[in-house]
C-alpha cells in the first residue's frame, strides 16, 4: 500500500464522521473494511459515498491492515514533516515507515587544494588518492566563482580524476577544477549548481544519450555557462569507437540536433562514423 498525504487526510475525514465518496479511497483493503462492517457503503442515487461505523473499529482495523495506520495524527505529521529516520524511529520505533532520502548530496575530488565553504566554515578539498569528499548539506555548499565545476558522468572517471590530470590541463589551462558527480542519482547536484555561479562543464560519453543528457537535464536548467567537453582528438577516437552502440541508440535519438555549434558538430560527427565512444577512454593507465 502506497502511503501518502492525501490518503491519510481521507482516514482522518472518515475517523471524524465525514462522508467520502466510493471513488475516493480504493483497494482490497477498503473491501475489506467494507465486508467488515468497519466502512458503510451508503446511495444517492447513482452516486456511493462511503463514511466510517465508528472512529474507534476503523482506527483499529486500520491498524491491522497497516502498522502505518495505527496512529493517523502522527503519521499525517511524519509525512507532512519529511522527518528524518531518527525521528520516525523516535516516534514509532520503526525508521522506514516514511521513505527518506537518508544520504542526500553528492561526491566532490580534486587533484589540487580547493577552499570552499560548508556551513558557513571553511573547508579544503583536496582528498588523498583513492578517496573523494561526500557533501551532504549541499545547500550550504558554496565554491569561488573562478572555480571550474567539472561534473564528469561515469564513477569510474570521478574517482581517478589525477589520472585524466593531462586531458584537463591541456583543456582548461590555469584553472582550478571542482569534480562533482551526480552519484547516486538525484537532482541534488542540479539543484545546487542552480544556486552557483560557476563556470560548468559536463564531461561524459560521447554519444547521443549522453548528449542529450547534457542537453535536456543540465543545459536546459544551467543555460549558456554550461559546456559540454569536447577534446581535441575525439574525432579521431569515434574512428575506432562501438558501433553497436550506436546503433542501439539511433532510433530513440536520430533527430537530436542542438543549436550549439559545437555540439552540433560533435552529433554530426558521431553519426558521420556510427559510432560511439566512452569517457572511460581517457583515464590514462
Amino acid at each position: 500500500m502506497k502511503i501518502t498525504a492525501s490518503l491519510i487526510d481521507k482516514l482522518i475525514r472518515l475517523r471524524m464522521g465525514e462522508t467520502l465518496p466510493s471513488s475516493a479511497i480504493r483497494g482490497e483493503w477498503v473491501e475489506e473494511l467494507l465486508r467488515d462492517g468497519v466502512l458503510i457503503s451508503c446511495s444517492h442515487g447513482s452516486r456511493r459515498s462511503i463514511m466510517a461505523s465508528s472512529p474507534q473499529d476503523l482506527e483499529q482495523s486500520l491498524k491491522c491492515i497497516d502498522e502505518r495506520l495505527g496512529n493517523l495524527d502522527k503519521m499525517k505529521y511524519l509525512l507532512s514533516s519529511e522527518a528524518s529516520r531518527s525521528e520516525q524511529a523516535t516516534e514509532t520505533g520503526n525508521s522506514k515507515l516514511v521513505p527518506v532520502r537518508s544520504c542526500p548530496g553528492f561526491p566532490v575530488n580534486s587533484y589540487e587544494p580547493i577552499t570552499c565553504c560548508l556551513n558557513g566554515r571553511q573547508i579544503i578539498i583536496n582528498p588523498e588518492e583513492g578517496s573523494f569528499v561526500f557533501i551532504a548539506d549541499w545547500q550550504s555548499f558554496s565554491v569561488p566563482k573562478d572555480v571550474l565545476v567539472v561534473n564528469i558522468e561515469n564513477m569510474e572517471n570521478f574517482r581517478l580524476v589525477r589520472q585524466q590530470q593531462a586531458l584537463f590541463l591541456s583543456m582548461f589551462p590555469g584553472k582550478q577544477i571542482l569534480f562533482v558527480s551526480r552519484y547516486p542519482q538525484s537532482s541534488d547536484l542540479r539543484s545546487w549548481l542552480q544556486t552557483v555561479s560557476n563556470q560548468y562543464v559536463h564531461f561524459g560519453d560521447f554519444d547521443l544519450a549522453g548528449i542529450n543528457i547534457f542537453l535536456t537535464e543540465f543545459h536546459k536548467y544551467l543555460g549558456e555557462r554550461a559546456v559540454f567537453l569536447i577534446p581535441q582528438d575525439i574525432e579521431g577516437r569515434l574512428q575506432h569507437g562501438s558501433s553497436e552502440r550506436y546503433n542501439a541508440q539511433y532510433q530513440r535519438f536520430k533527430n537530436l540536433s542542438s543549436d550549439i555549434p559545437s555540439l552540433q558538430r560533435l552529433i554530426n560527427i558521431i553519426n558521420k562514423y556510427h559510432r560511439c565512444y566512452d569517457q572511460e577512454g581517457y583515464i590514462e593507465r
